[in-house]
């Protein structure tokens, strides 16, 4: 859903905010062969892990380079890149407004943007789930009180528009699992049960949940995945637009 029909067709520079591990760096290299990109990455860790992952990416010889940058400042000259992409990125600054201004500033006329961004109000997990909704609201509410926005999906429009994007176009990409694709499902709940649970020493440690909560939400993602009926739902956002 992320990298469905992409806009980068006989585009040659790419700059890519927050290339993170290099995950996506790969796959849009394999997408589009003519692409050099650039990853901007503020994270050293991840900066060592994504020179690493790349290394060994044979079709990533030669045509990318991730380099360490505040997105809100990025030191490349006006108009020096013909298109832009960002996953998962704006959800964790302070002032997105101001990330997408430097992106605009960095694209040449013509240049297509595609941000794909969360949307957090719209999990759901059948059979119901009530502490792990609890669980993830408190998730959400920390997310917020560092700077972040989990709901920053559903403002990319405003966001890109403000900022003198243009033909600013926004979708909503859902995951409906359920019997329909036993596999998928149990694979996304595997990945969601993973991700909850990764953030609960964290808000313990904030005080932001109890021990309890914690222990229901594990009980109860145990129950949704042994369940012959589960669903699972999760929604977020694709914007892409241009400079002009």
């Amino acid at each position: 859903m992320v990298h469905d029909r992409l806009p980068f067709h006989r585009r040659r520079h790419l700059l890519e905010v927050g290339s993170g591990v290099g995950a996506q760096t790969e796959i849009l290299l394999r997408r589009f062969p003519e692409l050099v990109i650039t990853g901007v990455e503020v994270h050293d860790a991840q900066i060592a892990e994504a020179k690493k992952f790349l290394a060994g990416v044979p079709w990533a010889k030669g045509r990318h380079a991730i380099v360490k940058g505040d997105a809100s400042e990025l030191e490349f000259p006006t108009g020096a890149f013909d298109a832009a992409f960002l996953c998962w990125v704006l959800e964790h600054v302070r002032d997105p407004a101001r990330v997408l201004s430097e992106v605009r500033r960095v694209l040449s006329p013509g240049s297509p943007v595609v941000c794909s961004e969360v949307l957090n109000a719209t999990l759901f997990m059948q059979p119901y789930c009530p502490s792990t909704l609890r669980f993830w609201m408190a998730f959400n509410d920390r997310q917020l009180e560092m700077g972040g926005d989990p709901f920053v999906g559903a403002k990319l429009g405003n966001l890109l528009q403000a900022v003198g994007f243009r033909d600013v176009v926004t979708e909503v990409k859902t995951f409906h699992l359920d019997n329909r694709a036993p596999g998928e499902r149990s694979e996304m709940l595997a990945y969601w049960t993973e991700l909850l649970l990764s953030g609960a020493p964290a808000l313990l440690r904030a005080d932001k949940v109890s021990e309890k909560i914690v222990d229901e939400m594990r009980h109860e993602l145990a129950e949704v995945a042994r369940s012959p009926d589960s669903v699972f739902f999760y929604s977020f956002i694709q914007a892409r637009a241009r400079v002009w």
